[in-house]
Order: structure tokens, then C-alpha cells, then sequence
């Protein structure tokens, strides 16, 4: 049977009745409770369960099962056992296991690329050659497979270099070198040392781009792309994109850099292109395709593909996200995805991360959490659990990110008001949307 075989003959159930359908979500980070929360006020939904899922899942109604995103026998078992009818992985990491092969191999509808199209995400080498087949505008590179070859790519490229380990490495694989030096160093701890594993059999040595990033994700049902609204993470921990990499410290949507009217040109320039690649391979690609972009003065360069929800975009882009998520979810698996049903709130959506102290370094679990009430008492607020878990003595932190408070607001600068209004005196940067708001004031007095 070919590979696509899926997409023709729908190995899948049907689209159960209306009034009885079941959702399995994976996954117990932010972006996990902000599909919860959206799935559950879906048409039709009955039941939402989470694996393992958080705090923030239970109290959305859905049941809690603690089975880990990398156990495919667990989470299949449970797709069975629950009657199941769409799962919804969140993280990278059981997409890339080939969760979606397991689910359409027992008849359960899954949200997702198969294995072949996690890769896109699951190695960078294999992104690059595919955006080289594709066409796609990408940053000039490398690949190197020893430790000698690293080291004589470097001092033939010069400084600065971007670094990055080949395989997940749970977004902390990229370094960003300033000088020949610090890239010789990354390799060696990447290469030699082994710090992110396997990930590291392989290294990319990129060009430095300049420009300002943005997050450009679409919905695809194997032929088509339907673009969500532009976003933008802040990756860096502290004020002014100063400090260590982390998960993310605060989104917001839509991001200026990347315009609305703008969106079905860049599906054109960085996804559809990609689509036609995976279906000629056999090879559908299902799910969302998340284009990391850096917009540069030549024109946008994806910098990587994700093939999920970025987290903490997710959080801004579901608050503004209208219709039935879980129909569009499963139309999208049929292959069937209709572009009216897409359909955007016009306010604008900004999330900060709330974190332990110390992170993403080391930082205390187990910490008492309490003033969400409050949080979300302020208009438009709604506070997605990241890392909390429900224990005898209520809720406590259990991750390094713990809440992401999001806020809706007529434009940026209200939503960003709003959301710092509700943040508790804790961890947290002080300048999401800040960069935004700045090129709309510099568009605003005929600035780009």
C-alpha cells in the first residue's frame, strides 16, 4: 500500500455523530491547556482527555491520564481503550516517534504528520534539503557529520556562525557564535562532549542572518495550507533579548513585522512549497507547519520548521481563533480543510510567561500558585497552565515555565496593558510586544 494510502481510502473511522466525539490531547505544557480549552468549547466534543496533561487541563474538565508523550504503546492503548476519535499531539516529540503512523494504523484520527514529515522538525539536515528542493529562501549551509569537518567548515566560513545540533534537543541545540572561537567551542561541546546526545551526530553550520523574526503557521490537510495569523516569541529569558535561550517568555499576535495582507504570499514562498515536496514523496503532510521566519532585507528566510503549535504562540493564536477547532482538526486529517471556516478575532492577543526562579536554569518545583482568580478577573485574561500540577495542598509549580497570562485587547498596546495588569510580582520579561509596538509608532509617523 502506497504511503498516502491514508488520504484515499480513509483507513480512519468517520467523523463520529456531533454529540459524541473524544479528544485525546498530548502533551502537559501551555500550549497543551490552551488545546484543551479551545477543543473543549468545540461543537459536538463530549469528553477531552490530556496525556499527562497539568493543572490547568483539569480544571478545564478534561481527565488527566498519566501516561508520558513518548509512551506510542500507552498512548495508543488509551486512543483505544477511551474510544477515542482524534488525538492531538502537542509536542514534538511523539510526532517524531511516529505517533500519527500508530494512530492511523488502529483507525483513530490523528492531527499530525506522519514520521516521514516530523522530520522537517526532527532534523535539521533533512529541513535544509527539502527547503533546497522546495526553492524555499533559507540561510546559507553546512552540514558536517565529524568533529574535524566542523572545525574546517568554521575557519572557511568565519564569524559570525549559528550552530545547531541536528536533532531535537529541546530548543536549547542552537548557538549563536560570535566569533570563530565560541562556533569551535559549540562543536566541540556538541560533537565531543555529547551534551544534547544523538542530536549531535550531525552539526549545521548557517550564515547569521539579520532582521527581526516573526512565526508563520498554517493549518494543512496534505494539499492545502491555510495561514493563521502572523506571531512573535520572545525566546530570549530577560528584557531586551538579553540572557540564555529558553522554551519561550511571552507571544503575541498578530505581529506587525509580518502583516495580515502579507500572509497568503508568505504560505506561497515558505509552506505550499513544502507540501508539494511531501506529497511527492509519498508523503502528505497533515497537521500544522510552523515556518520560523527571519524577514530580512532581501526578502523572509525560514530559519526552521516546526510541525506543531509553538508554545507559547499557541496561547495568543487560540484566544483569537474563532469556529469549531476540533471540526477544523478533523477536516484536516479527511483532507478536507475549508478556508471559511478559519476565522480571526480582530483583536489583538499578547501572552507572558510566568517562571520559576532561576530559569532555565535550576529552579525550585513544588512552589504554592495562587491569584489566578484575581489574573483572570481583568478583562480579556486567561491564564494557561505551563507547569502546574493539582496536589493535596492545591497547586503547585511543577515546570520552569508555569503560567502563560494572555490577554485580548483592540490592538497591541491594549492587550499588552492588560496582560502585565494581571501578572503577580514573580519572574517574567517586562518587554513582550514591545518591538511591535515601536514599528507600528514608526509606520504610524511614516516610518517602515
Amino acid at each position: 500500500m502506497p504511503q498516502n494510502a491514508c488520504f484515499s481510502d480513509r483507513r480512519f473511522a468517520s467523523a463520529p455523530p456531533e454529540e459524541t466525539m473524544r479528544i485525546l490531547v498530548i502533551g502537559s505544557g501551555g500550549r497543551e491547556h490552551a488545546l484543551v480549552w479551545k477543543l473543549a468549547q468545540s461543537q459536538g466534543v463530549s469528553a477531552v482527555f490530556a496525556a499527562p496533561g497539568n493543572g490547568g487541563t483539569e480544571q478545564e474538565g478534561a481527565r488527566n491520564v498519566a501516561v508520558n508523550v513518548d509512551d506510542l504503546d500507552g498512548l495508543t492503548a488509551l486512543a483505544r481503550q477511551e474510544g477515542i476519535d482524534l488525538v492531538v499531539p502537542g509536542p514534538e516529540l511523539p510526532l517524531t516517534l511516529g505517533i500519527v503512523d500508530r494512530m492511523r494504523a488502529e483507525g483513530i484520527a490523528c492531527f499530525g504528520p506522519d514520521a516521514y514529515g516530523a522530520r522537517l522538525e526532527g532534523s535539521k539536515a533533512f529541513a535544509k534539503s527539502m527547503m533546497q528542493r522546495a526553492g524555499v529562501p533559507t540561510a546559507r549551509s553546512v552540514v558536517c557529520s565529524s568533529l574535524e569537518e566542523a572545525r574546517r567548515e568554521i575557519r572557511n566560513m568565519g564569524a559570525p556562525l549559528v550552530v545547531k545540533a541536528d536533532g531535537l534537543a529541546a530548543g536549547k541545540g542552537v548557538i549563536m557564535a560570535q566569533t570563530e572561537q565560541e562556533a569551535l567551542d559549540a562543536v566541540e561541546e556538541i560533537m565531543a562532549a555529547r551534551a544534547f546526545g544523538a542530536a549531535g551526530d550531525l552539526v549545521l553550520l548557517e550564515e547569521c542572518l539579520e532582521g527581526e523574526e516573526a512565526s508563520f503557521l498554517c493549518l494543512c490537510d496534505g494539499t492545502r495550507a491555510l495561514p493563521l495569523p502572523s506571531a512573535q516569541d520572545h525566546k530570549r529569558a530577560f528584557d531586551h533579548d538579553l540572557g540564555p535561550n529558553t522554551g519561550g517568555m511571552g507571544a503575541y499576535s498578530p505581529a506587525p513585522v509580518l502583516p495580515d495582507d502579507r500572509l497568503e504570499e508568505m504560505a506561497d514562498i515558505t509552506v505550499r512549497p513544502i507540501l508539494r515536496e511531501m506529497a511527492k514523496d509519498g508523503h502528505p503532510f497533515v497537521g500544522v507547519l510552523y515556518a520560523g521566519l527571519m524577514m530580512t532585507a532581501q526578502g523572509p528566510k525560514v530559519l526552521e520548521y516546526n510541525v506543531r503549535f509553538g508554545d507559547p504562540e499557541c496561547q495568543p493564536l487560540l484566544m483569537r481563533l474563532q469556529g469549531n477547532l476540533a471540526a477544523i482538526m478533523l477536516d484536516a486529517v479527511h483532507g478536507r480543510l475549508n478556508p471559511a471556516d478559519l476565522r480571526q478575532d480582530a483583536s489583538t492577543a499578547l501572552g507572558v510567561v510566568l517562571a520559576a526562579q532561576g530559569y532555565p536554569g535550576s529552579y525550585a518545583k513544588g512552589m504554592s500558585i495562587d491569584g489566578i482568580a484575581a489574573a483572570e478577573a481583568v478583562s480579556g485574561v486567561k491564564v494557561f497552565h505551563s507547569g502546574t500540577a493539582v496536589k493535596s495542598n492545591g497547586l503547585v509549580s511543577s515546570g520552569g515555565r508555569v503560567l502563560c497570562v494572555t490577554a485580548l485587547g483592540n490592538g497591541l498596546a491594549e492587550a499588552q496593558a492588560a496582560a502585565y495588569n494581571a501578572m503577580p510580582d514573580s519572574f517574567y520579561r517586562k518587554d513582550i510586544g514591545a518591538k511591535g509596538i515601536q514599528r507600528l509608532a514608526a509606520r504610524k509617523s511614516g516610518g517602515r
